[in-house]
């Protein structure tokens, strides 16, 4: 199989060096002419083209855990890309400091409610004198505010004790969110604080956002088609995730919202696709591409070997009715498979291209058209011949080469 490979280069090869040459009409072998090239009439067809856009890959909810107490960390309850559930443990901070802060409000609670017991025995034993005309209504009402201070004093050190607890309480840091753990970058007995480095990302996957970006001028131009900046999101067609091992993701996307604003350093515009990720295969953070399709219908397409290209320009051979060839430059969709462009403007259906050779073409150049399938069938029977006599010479006499 390997000699067969290669003969079969090596025909094509000797067929480009020897096309000018005479051709032998001994033995009825194939006889390529100078004159021969394989042209084919110009029709529509459908074309599914893609297109793919580098992209990054993000759970549809990373959130930070950042601890709201400063302290040591005496557990860590969880280990990287393990699945946790919403309010779950994940690390335990130093928490003697804070008891003793709650054990300390709480007295100062205890201390206000006596004071408050007090004052309140003060302004009920006030209460009664001033009825009974023993006390004015200046030393009431100051027994009245006294009670009143107290009660405040109580409020306030329920307050500062409720504090107290819900700082006891973030000892404990728990996940904001059911998701993934991130990295651990902290370990026991690492000192930690609230302005300082998370101590790791939650990441919701069940379903991920992947960024992409497209141009300004394609955003304007499915804008202007579709009407809207919605209406084109709306009728942006499903797109596939190319993986980072080039595999495709099993689960189609689908382009949900765009950003607003216009990156003035690339000149584009991020759109974010949804995949669903049942299997948890995509990973926060990870890259990939995203696969856009791009269906024409009645499109006129042609082999990309057809083509010359010259700067940024485009080129054909048209054949025109007496056989001769035009140089004619064509107008593409700029997406293409990278085998085959869609013409938007240069070509009708009923024109004639060459197919192959057009390096040894000139402008204006008489030709004898050929078929595809009989100028690859010349081809084969050429290798064919060479391959069984084990020699180039015999191929270079089959293609009318000169002995």
């Amino acid at each position: 199989m390997k000699i067969k490979s290669v003969l079969f280069v090596a025909a094509v090869c000797v067929l480009a060096a020897l096309t000018s040459c005479g051709g032998s009409k001994k033995g009825g072998l194939p006889n390529f002419g100078d004159d021969e090239f394989a042209v084919a009439t110009i029709g529509t067809s459908s074309a599914a083209l893609q297109t793919t856009y580098p992209a990054t890959i993000k759970g549809i909810q990373d959130v930070e855990v950042r601890p709201k107490v400063s302290g040591f960390i005496t557990k860590v309850f969880v280990h990287e890309g393990q699945t946790v559930s919403a309010g779950q443990a994940l690390f335990s901070i130093d928490s003697e400091t804070y008891q003793a802060a709650v054990r300390s409000a709480a007295a100062a609670v205890n201390t206000a409610k006596a004071q408050a017991n007090t004052a309140k025995l003060t302004y009920q034993n006030n209460k009664k004198l001033y009825d009974s005309k023993i006390i004015g209504e200046f030393e009431l009402s100051t027994a009245a505010n006294s009670y009143a201070t107290a009660k405040a004093q109580v409020a306030q050190a329920e307050a500062a004790l409720a504090s107290a607890r819900e700082q006891l309480a973030w000892c404990t840091v728990t996940s904001p969110s059911a998701g993934v753990v991130g990295s651990l970058p902290f370990k026991v007995g690492a000192l930690v604080s609230a302005s300082g480095q998370a101590l790791t990302t939650v990441s919701n996957i069940s379903t991920m956002e992947v960024f992409f970006s497209l141009s300004e001028s394609q955003i304007l131009n499915m804008s202007k088609t579709n009407g809207s900046v919605q209406a084109a999101i709306a009728s942006f067609p499903a797109v596939k995730l190319q993986l980072a091992d080039g595999s495709i993701y099993n689960h189609p996307g689908k382009v949900v919202k765009m950003s607003g604003v216009i990156d003035a350093a690339t000149g584009s515009i991020s759109l974010i696709a949804h995949f669903a990720n049942p299997e948890k295969l995509l990973k926060s953070g990870g890259a990939g591409s995203i696969v856009v399709p791009n269906d024409h219908n009645s499109a006129i397409v042609i082999p990309q070997e057809a083509c010359s290209q010259v700067q940024d320009k485009i080129f054909v051979y048209i054949v025109t009715k007496d056989n001769k060839v035009k140089y004619s430059e064509i107008k593409v969709n700029p997406q293409d498979d990278g085998k085959n462009y869609i013409v938007t403007a240069g070509l009708h259906v009923g024109d004639r291209i060459v197919l192959k050779g057009i390096t040894k073409l000139t402008d204006g150049q008489q030709i004898k058209p050929i078929t595809l399938e009989r100028y690859n069938q010349k081809i084969a029977e050429a290798a064919k011949l060479a391959e069984s006599q084990d020699n180039a010479h015999a191929f270079a006499t089959a293609m009318g080469g000169k002995k």
